[in-house]
């Protein structure tokens, strides 16, 4: 029975391997230009003026071929980026990572246990299909927006501006794009 597993396997392999080859940088920045990536980081650092929360956006063309080889998958690469660019680490527990992988037609959103806990599946999975509607229609700039904006209504109902907790900015607003 595993040999019948084996070729099915095997040729999605090579079809991801060869996606994440052909997909780079420029084609996040096609799809994120420069004045894009300063619109969306003022979005995001008007959003967190407006809740004690954290937004962070990434958008990766691809995956080393490493890990398209080992079977990464786009959430286990969420997680990851999640915790190299310190999401997990503000003081309230409450950033929130929105991840797109191009290459893989993926998107994740990785929220910290402060809010993962108040917020049920369905509600980030609603999310995840209004952004892909918006990229499916070529609109990913407004898809993103309107991410920040349904994330910044969360996180204001669960972390509203407090007068009492100090208001910074736990991390940088500008999307990474790579």
């Amino acid at each position: 029975m595993a040999d019948h597993a084996r070729p099915a396997r095997f040729p999605g392999r090579w079809q991801r391997l060869w996606r994440h080859a052909c997909c780079d940088e420029s084609d996040a920045r096609r799809l994120l230009p420069a004045d894009a990536q300063q619109r969306l980081a003022d979005h995001v650092r008007l959003s967190e003026s407006r809740h004690g929360g954290e937004i962070r956006v990434c958008v990766e063309a691809s995956l080393p071929l490493g890990d398209v080889w080992r079977g990464v998958h786009p959430r286990e690469r969420a997680l990851a980026v999640f915790a190299q660019l310190s999401v997990w680490d503000t003081e309230r527990n409450n950033g929130v990572l929105i991840y797109l992988l191009l290459a893989d037609r993926a998107i994740e959103i990785v929220a910290d246990r402060g809010l993962r806990r108040a917020v049920p599946a369905a509600e980030w999975q609603r999310i995840v299909q209004l952004l892909s509607e918006a990229l499916s229609a070529a609109h990913p700039e407004e898809g993103l927006h309107q991410a920040i904006d349904t994330v910044s209504a969360l996180l204001n109902e669960h972390f509203p501006p407090d007068p009492h907790w100090p208001a910074h900015n736990e991390l940088p607003d500008r999307p990474i794009v790579r």
